[in-house]
């Protein structure tokens, strides 16, 4: 068929290449990449304990705790901290080739992962270097696949699209988790080799197939700019990090002066990053996008509801890894997998509600969608106080998916909402700025959660486990040791699919009775031991999302009405300098 050209509503033109709209090819080729992306980001969660195995590295040993956290949480803070200056490169040297860069550094480094031969502490090694040069890859996807697909689609279908973006994105997440555990026990290699065969096939279909059609602002880089916040964010996230890792004889690692330096370094360095900001001519962080009403409110809902579901997914596959699926008959060593399949209803509720969201916000505008999807998000975190520990699974399914339609309703148009408001040649800085937003704060939400979780515990579980040890005739003092124990260790063994109480007592199991020993490492011993503590950190936890998300709701009301910036380079191309403010 001839190639031909079709109207636009913004008064561009729309290339037709054999038969297939050049936005569809756009549409396409990023949601693979940003699914790919979040596949892998959370594909770790549930084939950590394979891996480990795998490398012959017991990651319950506290020296080997960092190994962990950073095998967990490398991936999105380094996409987090570098995502803002790669959306700023794709708009000064062309979105498209650093999206094709992005795809080349992902897949060669998913290679690399997935041929590692080393063991122990170097093999862990291997792995961290190689999942964080990957994530250098995924922020180049992250930074430029929401520009290219603002360039490549009219107004009143960027809701649309950007909806199946984000929640092909959002999907990938929850994939991940079921690839995790089906690939980890049959190869943990295969974990990583999954993503290798799409990644050759985006790196040489986005080469032949993407356009370029973003207006360019070269410029000079902003390196004062670039090396204060990555300093800042490096050293705030990875303070959070360390900080959910016992300290001493404390059960975290917040008081560490480190770990306080780390935070307030931090926090400090990104205080001049934005000093800097204001005064440098070509900034990398564009504050001054920030007077657009529709960007600003946006930026704070996104933040925000990242804030109450980041830690969310970690705590709910406790919640069933440590008790409900033991109480249920799953052995621990299979609950991450179970883990993954109960938590589909989430999924599902994303993917029905995403694309639907977006296509209605292209018509109706962003404030109404986002505005009822962080709603119904809080009145779902709230429902949530009410399941039992042991609860009947329809219901926590339904409010499963209450949860991801409310999630859906509000990210497809919120996105949409915002990226309509950038100037063309601001769309690659400003997703950045967005996705670095929602990266850290999913970062900080997992330590603010996982605290909330600790706290509870640290309370009343000692006592609790002390009683129950010996009542099952454990000597008093090793009852007692191991009930003193910080809660992270016994978090993080039921979250690896470990049987919490066979690694608490190790050797002291074998002077026991084989009755008493069997029942102590049984499916219910642990669950019922942990039910009550854990439950007054779950309902803080839940508090906690349902506040933010009410926060964020009122933020998503604030944005204005239906906002687009104009576009008109050719008669005004002043407006593409021009902030303007929202209705």
């Amino acid at each position: 068929m001839a190639t031909g050209i079709l109207p636009q509503p913004d008064g561009g033109v729309q290339k037709k290449k054999h038969g297939i709209d050049y936005k569809w090819i756009a549409l396409s080729n990023t949601t693979i990449a940003v699914f790919l992306a979040m596949v892998n980001s959370s594909i770790m969660l549930i084939a950590l304990p394979d891996i480990f195995r795998g490398i012959h590295l017991n990651p319950l040993v506290p020296s080997n705790t960092s190994y962990l956290l950073w095998l967990l949480m490398g991936f999105m803070v380094v996409t987090a901290v570098l995502v803002v200056s790669f959306g700023r490169i794709g708009d000064m040297f062309g979105r498209v080739k650093m999206f094709n860069l992005g795809f080349v550094i992902f897949t060669v480094f998913s290679i690399l992962l997935s041929i590692s031969w080393m063991n122990g502490t170097s093999g862990a090694l291997w792995l961290i270097i190689m999942r964080i040069f990957q994530g250098v890859g995924g922020a180049f996807l992250f930074a430029n696949s929401s520009a290219i697909i603002t360039d490549a689609f009219p107004q009143n279908e960027r809701g649309m699209a950007l909806g199946i973006n984000n929640i092909a994105a959002i999907g990938g997440s929850f994939i991940g988790l079921i690839l995790g555990g089906l690939l980890g026990p049959l190869n943990w290699h295969l974990v990583f080799v999954v993503s290798v065969p799409f990644g050759l096939l985006g790196t040489v279909w986005s080469y032949l197939k993407l356009e370029d059609r973003g207006i360019r602002t070269p410029s000079a880089i902003d390196w004062w700019g670039n090396a204060t916040f990555a300093i800042g964010l490096i050293s705030l996230l990875t303070g959070i990090t360390y900080g959910i890792m016992p300290y001493g004889h404390q059960n975290m690692g917040w008081s560490n002066p480190l770990v306080l330096l780390a935070i307030f370094g931090g926090v400090v360095f990104l205080a001049i990053f934005g000093v800097i900001e204001t005064k440098v001519k070509n900034p990398m962080f564009h504050l001054s996008l920030f007077r657009i009403r529709a960007f600003a409110a946006g930026n704070i809902a996104n933040l925000l509801a990242s804030l109450g579901r980041g830690g969310m997914m970690f705590i709910l596959i406790i919640w069933l890894q440590g008790i409900w699926l033991p109480l249920h008959g799953y052995s621990f060593a299979s609950t991450p997998l179970w883990a993954g399949i109960y938590m589909l209803p989430l999924t599902a509720g994303f993917l029905i509600a995403g694309p639907l969201a977006g296509y209605l916000s292209d018509h109706f505008g962003s404030r109404l969608f986002a505005t009822g999807g962080m709603l119904l998000a809080a009145l779902s975190f709230l429902l949530l106080t009410f399941l039992p520990i042991n609860f009947s699974y329809i219901w926590f399914a339904l409010l499963l998916l209450l949860n991801g339609l409310a999630m859906g309703m509000f990210s497809s148009p919120n996105w949409a909402g915002i990226m309509n408001s950038l100037p063309p040649n601001r769309r690659g800085s400003g997703a950045g700025m967005v996705s670095t937003f929602q990266n850290s704060s999913m970062v900080l939400s997992i330590g603010i959660f996982f605290t909330l979780i600790i706290t509870g515990l640290s309370a009343s579980l000692p006592g609790a486990m002390f009683s129950g040890l010996t009542q099952q005739g454990v000597p008093a003092a090793a009852a007692s040791q191991i009930s003193h124990l910080p809660p992270t260790a016994t978090l993080f063994s039921a979250f690896l699919g470990y049987n919490p109480m066979q690694a608490l007592l190790g050797p002291v199991l074998g002077h026991l009775s084989a009755a008493r020993a069997h029942y102590l490492t049984g499916k219910a011993f642990f669950p019922h031991l942990i039910s009550g503590a854990f439950s007054k950190g779950l309902d803080e936890a839940f508090y906690f999302a349902f506040a933010v998300s009410i926060v964020a709701a009122i933020a998503s009301a604030l944005r204005g009405g239906k906002y687009h910036h104009q576009e008109e380079p050719e008669k005004q191309p002043e407006l593409l300098e021009e902030i303007a403010i929202g209705e």
